[in-house]
């Protein structure tokens, strides 16, 4: 029987997907945990009962209302969006990934971003039977313009994905560049701020530049990664077409009502991030001091840094066992050989990662 199953799965699901391996996440109970680009911090004093007595009220016996118009409109209000722009909610940045790639799959075409990159881009790709086609960064991490626009005429892609700042390595491509990459490019351009709350970039004003363009925004990083909530702008035109592959009720009714509660009390997340953005200047500074450690300046709430000595998967490893769950990237990309990245936490999570972190250095450099 068992052979007869496997059998008419590999007959019937194509050997792309059978080739994939599935997103791992692993099992951080139990563990301090720096390695998904969370925020630490939860609903401080009442506010956490405040916002279950919201919840209370909610009627999970009824669909929710599929366009989430009242929470729609508060996040139009929260990210000063145009009203002559559309908005569209995603289960998540993924969906909305998804949903584009979707609208726009067909034979020959592709979808195309600088690598390293957010991993989700070359497999929603692979999903919806599109090439990808990954332009390898400068050894800083910096875009080449040029070099990008010369892959554009070559494959003609049907979406660019610029992620600003990019993940994993924390940096800004910069609006010049970004706007060089609109102009040259023959298809849509996806613009991912998912970490926008830890920079001061904003390209939202380059939706009346350029006709080509849409803005993808998360609340994953600002403090609710739980309700998976991603936000799609862009002109009507677009998004009147990305809506036909929207599943009906995909932002469910508790994550409508939990959003809206959010943005009522978002100066709480505001301080939330100030603070991790004081943290992460912080953390950047001591890793600079930590011999033989280079960290990347950052943009977002997590750091890259390459190990120019020890073994990245194995100081990952030993981080493990004393319970501190951060990213191994080594081989991931050539660009990210040794490479570890170091999601911003709280001030007691930090400093438990920098000792954990220092202490295992110093037995890999005093053994050599």
């Amino acid at each position: 029987m068992k052979a007869s199953v496997l059998k008419r799965v590999q007959k019937l699901v194509r050997k792309e997907i059978q080739a994939l391996k599935s997103y791992h996440v692993p099992d951080s109970k139990g563990m301090i945990k720096l390695d998904a680009m969370e925020n630490p911090f939860q609903w401080p004093g009442d506010l956490g009962n405040k916002w279950t007595e919201a919840l209370a009220g909610v009627s999970v016996n009824r669909y929710p209302d599929p366009h989430a118009a009242e929470l729609t409109a508060k996040i139009r209000a929260f990210m000063s969006v145009p009203e002559e722009f559309d908005i569209m909610l995603g289960n998540g940045s993924d969906e909305l990934i998804q949903t584009i790639a979707l609208a726009l799959a067909g034979e020959g075409r592709s979808i195309m971003a600088p690598e390293p990159g957010f991993v989700m881009y070359s497999m929603i790709a692979t999903f919806c039977g599109m090439d990808y086609v990954g332009l390898p960064l400068g050894n800083n991490f910096e875009l080449d313009t040029a070099a990008f626009k010369e892959a554009m005429e070559q494959h003609e892609p049907a979406v660019v994905f610029l992620a600003q700042p990019n993940n994993p390595t924390g940096n800004l491509f910069g609006e010049e560049k970004v706007r060089r990459i609109i102009e040259g490019c023959p298809g849509l351009v996806v613009l991912d701020e998912a970490y926008l709350p830890f920079s001061d970039s904003n390209l939202m004003p380059l939706l009346q530049d350029y006709d080509n363009v849409v803005i993808m925004r998360t609340f994953s990083k600002m403090g609710l990664a739980g309700l998976r909530l991603g936000v799609l702008v862009g002109r009507h035109e677009w998004l009147v077409e990305f809506d036909k592959l929207r599943l009906p009720y995909n932002i469910n009714v508790l994550t409508q009502e939990s959003a809206k509660f959010a943005l009522d009390n978002v100066d709480v997340l505001n301080k939330q991030t100030a603070l991790l953005r004081a943290s992460r200047s912080e953390l950047y500074t001591a890793l600079g001091k930590i011999p033989f450690v280079h960290p990347y300046q950052s943009e977002a709430n997590f750091i890259l840094v390459r190990l120019d000595r020890a073994p990245a998967r194995t100081v990952f490893a030993q981080l493990k066992e004393k319970g501190i769950l951060i990213k191994c990237l080594d081989g991931a990309h050539p660009l990210l050989a040794n490479c570890l990245r170091i999601t911003v936490g709280t001030a007691q999570e930090n400093a438990a990662f920098l000792s954990a972190f220092e202490t295992i250095l110093k037995s890999h450099h005093s053994s050599e």
